[in-house]
């Protein structure tokens, strides 16, 4: 029986004992184009998220008159001007209001509208452009078109005054400012949160819906137990992106009503610019637009906590 030789060549053999393992391997390679493609990234957060935040938190310790060129340091004056300001309890509940206002009828329209333009009925594509093209309009342009059609002569009440009905004054009436600003605002977004329970929809196994008219389920039980668990992702989502943005409109209030009549539409990100950039209370703003990030922050927590029992197969 030959023996078989096991000897290695010198073509396979190990590195030379001693021998020093190179330093720019493929592992490091990998990891530092890893790096190279995350940077710009991390840079752009760095400079406009975490280093604003942190020059937020010091300009709220102080007091900041630009047109005196003086930066004195207060320490928590600010915060307890906050605790004493008559308006911060009108203020905060007028965000509210037009948060909850929004929030509901955004999703509510959005789903309903995709689900009526998901009966695959002949027309649907053009709807859906007409209802999406809002998205896509100038915000500004939008809320100053909406503002000559919500005149006291304006084209609403026009309109009404057709029919026989004097309409008010939409944008300065203590129960109608509100509610108006609140509609704008439904109307230049609710296509977007449409598509994405559209898209969500159709996603679903027709299978599903099949097998539940065999079983002789009524299309609103199939609503609630078949699309509204498959489409709850989209439903968490799209609550987040309204929730965030309704505690963050501006340009309609300073458009439409300037946070009036009164304080009725005053909410907290106009009242933010009132007192830092009319008023020049610069430390003061800055500890409202904390008092807003930690608003944010909460809510937005809150819902991610509450995905459990809200998203469907969320573990």
């Amino acid at each position: 029986m030959t023996q078989t030789d096991t000897r290695v060549g010198p073509a396979t053999a190990g590195p030379a004992p001693g021998r020093a393992r190179p330093f720019w391997t493929t592992r490091r390679r990998d990891q530092l184009t890893g790096y190279l493609f995350i940077t710009p990234q991390l840079l752009g957060s760095a400079v406009f998220v975490i280093l604003p935040l942190v020059l937020v938190v010091w300009y709220s310790l102080h007091e900041w008159n630009v047109l005196a060129g003086t930066f004195d340091f207060v320490g928590t004056d600010n915060y307890q001007a906050l605790a004493d300001d008559p308006n911060l309890g009108a203020v905060l509940r007028a965000t509210g209001l037009f948060s909850v206002g929004l929030v509901v009828l955004n999703l509510g329209l959005a789903l309903l509208l995709a689900v009526l333009l998901n009966q695959k009925l002949r027309g649907t594509i053009l709807f859906r452009t007409l209802f999406f093209s809002p998205v896509v309009v100038s915000l500004v342009a939008w809320t100053i078109v909406w503002g000559f059609l919500l005149q006291d002569n304006g084209g609403l009440n026009s309109l009404l005054d057709t029919v026989g009905i004097d309409g008010p004054n939409w944008l300065r009436g203590e129960g109608t400012a509100m509610v108006s600003v609140i509609v704008v605002q439904v109307f230049k977004n609710v296509g977007l949160n449409m598509v994405l329970f559209l898209a969500a929809l159709q996603g679903v196994p027709a299978e599903l819906y099949e097998a539940a008219q065999v079983d002789g389920a009524s299309r609103l039980r199939q609503f609630w137990r078949i699309t509204v668990p498959l489409i709850s992702p989209t439903i968490m989502l799209t609550s987040i992106i309204t929730v965030v943005g309704s505690l963050q409109v501006f340009a309609q209030i300073a458009v439409l009503t300037q946070g009036g009549p009164g304080t009725s539409t005053t909410v907290l990100v106009y009242y933010l610019y009132q007192q830092a950039f009319q008023f020049h209370h610069f430390g003061y703003g800055a500890t409202l637009s904390i008092v807003l990030f930690a608003i944010v922050l909460a809510l937005t927590v809150l819902q991610w906590q509450m995905r459990k029992r809200w998203v469907f197969h969320e573990s």
